[in-house]
């Protein structure tokens, strides 16, 4: 790909669009409107998101620097190690603004007597308290060590913390560690009443001198080294040719595995031990950080529990818990009442117990023949599992087909295949270079002679607890034409055929990409008619060149293009002439927003589909991933009346501008407040109630999403 050859005009580098949506996180935790526990929480999240960017993006431009093959970056022009430099450069700004942000939450939080101490804070009572506990819990763990000649240095885990120091042994100077186990606890817990602890880092490095009393200790610091996660290269977005990925493939045998790609250092270091610590990393100067604030911050959320009532009532979100959906009876079976009709949950404001009590009904229904499932991602408990497997031991034919890929769940995933292969479940593991990334069951029922079909399909896994935290669609059709295709992607994935034809579905890589280009296609063909023509996404990132193209070429033929993008979103909308239609914003709040909507058209005959693929490369066209069309009349009307409130949010949405940036979006002098998220819950509780004290009989119709907006309908 020639340099020259790049049009970044509306275009930005994926990298920093990333480093900007944490940006958006980290301002959660500024926000007074959000309870100063969950702030901190915020922080919190801002922490572990760049621990991942660096083991994954960061880890996979460093892999791109070792080859010597020519490569620039499709939307920015950049090559890997100027994509690197940019990073380096726009990184520390963050350090800064999550120091600062920190520093003034644990402040508020000392007047609420939730106190992160240091040992120096320590009356003489707490001094005795923490001494006993590093002598009995902590001492005995530790494994102090000296870096000299005969002493090499040791492997520092990735992402964990250890205590460095310089020494002094008479005229000569060496370095010590002090590598924290995980197996302890992130902090210790005071007697005294209130929430008063230390971390564990702070204690060890409190009395790290006493681990090397024959030396001097000069200056000791917290670090914590980050590596690349060793990802695959065919599960990333280089945007680049099949040419370049089988080199890259090359390349990566070769090299070391979990290389360093960072270092955090907390505390005081002088040049010397940070050189010391660079050169025997094999790290630039340029990817050392350093941080006022705890290098991990997980123990924030095992604080959380510790909480005296009172103070997690004034500190932290009000409890929620999600309900069930108006458009079910609950009490009933439901596969008679998805026989009927079409019903989409929305989590997390929707339990997950209807999809889970349907496979429940399937496992134990004599009329159920086959129950067939793709699961990307599973909970550490499952009561999924537990129905598949009952299925499989009550005669009917489960297939599962598992990916046993899923970053960072590859042990989990794998621990259930060996269950539900022990139940008897039919296990199929995907294919070599694509990971299968769709959300899918279909439950094939006969019924008098007659085969029915119900198909579920989702935006997000099957996950029952993220299905508390993230906002996804959980689709239950019967519809025949939808369950056919169902059938049919099955028995491709069975075959190992990536090339299906399939009538309703959206399946890529073979079709979803070409179909939504068509879609888009179609949408301009309207406008230079002179008729009305939108387009919508609502998707977790957009870096798919092709599409991005594609969408600019929509705006500049009139078709006005709304795109809600969580995170990562590499076009750069209302730039002049270009992309001055496109409207991009992102919304980040209590839950994380995880859905997949693709909208195209005005009214009653817009084309709507979710599914569970991002405008990504990797999802277009490195991933099995399924887009489903929505052609129940209420289910429609309940995802177009969802839309319509998340376009029109104006506390948590943020508009990007054609920089890059995110502003808040305006809000006119008197307008009403709206809060998409806040409102779903407060709706979703208003409905539970009705459904417990049924409503007066012209009032039935005005469920959940006919009220979103005041209106019974749009």
């Amino acid at each position: 790909m020639a340099h020259e050859t790049i049009d970044t005009r509306y275009t930005q580098e994926r990298e920093l669009s990333w480093l900007r949506f944490n940006e958006r996180v980290l301002e959660e935790a500024k926000d007074e409107s959000v309870p100063l526990f969950e702030r901190l929480k915020f922080a919190a999240i801002f922490t572990s998101n760049l621990d991942e960017f660096f083991m994954i993006r960061v880890g996979s431009i460093y892999d791109m620097t070792l080859s010597k093959q020519a490569h620039a970056d499709s939307k920015s022009g950049l090559t890997p190690t100027q994509q690197l430099q940019a990073i380096f450069k726009a990184v520390p700004a963050l350090y800064k603004q999550r120091d600062k942000i920190v520093a003034a939450l644990e402040k508020r939080l000392r007047t609420c007597n939730i106190c992160n101490l240091t040992p120096g804070e320590l009356d003489g009572k707490e001094r005795k308290q923490t001494e006993r506990w590093f002598r009995d819990y902590v001492l005995p763990i530790l494994s102090p060590m000296v870096i000299d000649s005969h002493h090499p240095f040791p492997h520092l885990p990735s992402n964990s913390l250890t205590v460095a120091l310089s020494l002094r042994l008479g005229g000569s100077r060496c370095f010590g560690l002090v590598p924290i186990p995980k197996a302890l606890p992130p902090y210790f817990q005071l007697e005294e009443q209130g929430l008063r602890y230390l971390l564990t880092e702070q204690v060890v490095l409190h009395f790290a001198d006493q681990l090397f009393e024959q030396y001097q200790v000069e200056e000791k610091c917290v670090i914590s080294v980050t590596r690349n996660a060793d990802i695959s290269p065919e599960d990333e977005d280089y945007d680049v040719g099949e040419d370049f990925r089988a080199h890259m493939q090359k390349i990566l045998k070769k090299r070391a595995r979990l290389a360093p790609v960072r270092l955090e250092i907390q505390g005081d270091a002088s040049d010397e031990l940070q050189q010391f610590l660079c050169q025997r990393l094999n790290l630039a100067f340029e990817q050392v950080f350093r941080s006022k604030s705890p290098l991990i911050m997980g123990y924030v959320y095992a604080l959380e529990k510790k909480l005296p009532e009172e103070s997690a009532a004034a500190l932290c979100y009000p409890p929620y818990t999600p309900q069930w959906p108006a458009g079910l009876i609950k009490g009933e079976k439901l596969i008679p009442q998805l026989l009927r009709r079409d019903a989409l949950l929305f989590y997390p404001y929707h339990s997950m117990e209807p999809f889970l009590q349907l496979v429940r009904e399937a496992a134990n229904d004599p009329a159920v023949l086959s129950i067939k499932i793709t699961i990307y991602r599973l909970a550490s408990t499952a009561k999924l599992v537990e129905y598949l497997a009952a299925a499989a031991e009550n005669g009917k034919d489960v297939t599962v087909l598992m990916e046993l890929r899923a970053r960072f769940d590859e042990q989990n995933n794998i621990a259930w295949a060996q269950r539900l292969e022990e139940a008897g479940c039919t296990m199929l593991y995907g294919f070599e270079h694509y990971k299968v990334h769709s959300k899918i069951c279909l439950i094939t029922r006969r019924e008098r002679g007659h085969i029915q079909y119900i198909t579920q399909i989702g935006t997000g896994n099957y996950n029952e607890k993220t299905a508390k935290l993230y906002t996804d669609f959980c689709l239950m059709t019967a519809s025949p034409a939808i369950g056919g295709d169902g059938a049919a992607f099955f028995q491709n994935m069975a075959t190992s055929n990536l090339n299906g034809d399939y009538h309703q579905l959206m399946v890529a890589p073979h079709s979803l990409k070409n179909r939504i280009l068509e879609l888009i296609d179609r949408e301009i063909q309207k406008a230079r008619q002179g008729q009305p023509a939108r387009i919508f996404f609502k998707v977790n990132s957009v870096t798919d060149r092709t599409l991005i193209d594609k969408l600019a070429q929509a705006s500049q033929a009139g078709v006005p293009v709304i795109l809600n993008v969580r995170g990562i979103c590499c076009l750069r909308p209302g730039v002049p002439g270009l992309t001055d239609r496109i409207r991009v914003f992102s919304i980040v709040g209590r839950f994380l927003e995880h859905p997949r909507i693709y909208a195209f058209g005005v009214g009653e005959g817009t084309r709507l589909y979710i599914g569970s693929a991002d405008l990504m490369t990797r999802n277009t066209e490195r991933r099995v991933e399924i887009a489903c069309p929505v052609v129940d009349p209420d289910v429609r009307r309940q995802i177009r009346q969802y839309v319509a409130l998340f376009c029109s949010d104006n506390v948590k949405a943020r508009n990007m501008g054609p920089d890059g940036n995110y502003t808040p979006v305006p809000r006119p002098e008197g307008a009403t407040p709206v809060n998409a998220q806040a409102q779903l819950m407060s709706l979703a509780l208003q409905d539970a109630r009705a459904a417990v004290s049924p409503p007066a009989p012209q009032e039935k119709k005005a469920g959940f999403f006919h009220r979103l907006l005041g209106k019974k309908s749009d």
